[in-house]
């Protein structure tokens, strides 16, 4: 059996010069490779007791979903701005290029429930740390962190210092 990183195609001087992009998409075309993730990632929950699974739009449902069937828990997707139908809580935040904003519907978690977050990548941890913010905004309490990969060049668990943060690919640059 091949191991994770074996699926993850890197792709030199993309989007730049210099730059090393790690793409997630070689590791969905391949059944073992999307079984191998998802089995990967839900293992960093096996001794954490919580409630709801929440992930962002979209590799963050790629993940999040078939993790919450797996363990028999509800699924909680953060969208976009203007995405989600019901009354919203939204969070804007800084990216290295601008800002974006998120959303999540105001009665999707309840105080004091336990929430894990799955996403693809952390990278700078803005879209992270801008989760959390939306999440302990209702009520909610963040056990734990899962990302598939980690850029560690980028710094991003600076910004989730405090939270349980666990990645199951460490690449060391950006």
């Amino acid at each position: 059996m091949k191991k994770i990183e074996e699926y993850v195609r890197s792709i030199q001087d993309f989007p730049e010069k210099g730059i090393i992009f790690r793409d997630v998409t070689s590791v969905l075309q391949d059944a073992d490779g999307l079984a191998l993730a998802i089995d990967l990632m839900q293992e960093k929950l096996k001794d954490v007791e919580f409630d709801l699974v929440v992930g962002p739009e979209s590799r963050g449902f790629i993940f999040g979903v078939p993790i919450a069937y797996n363990l028999h828990k509800p699924f909680i997707p953060i969208r976009k701005k203007g995405k989600l139908p019901c009354e919203t809580v939204s969070i804007r935040y800084e990216l290295e290029y601008g800002t974006a904003e998120l959303e999540i519907h105001k009665d999707a978690i309840r105080p004091g429930q336990r929430v894990v977050i799955i996403d693809d990548l952390i990278a700078t941890g803005g879209t992270n740390e801008a989760m959390v913010k939306l999440i302990e905004g209702l009520g909610g309490k963040v056990v734990k962190t899962v990302f598939l990969m980690e850029l560690a060049g980028l710094n991003g668990r600076e910004k989730l210092k405090g939270y349980d943060v666990e990645s199951v690919i460490a690449y060391p640059g950006k």
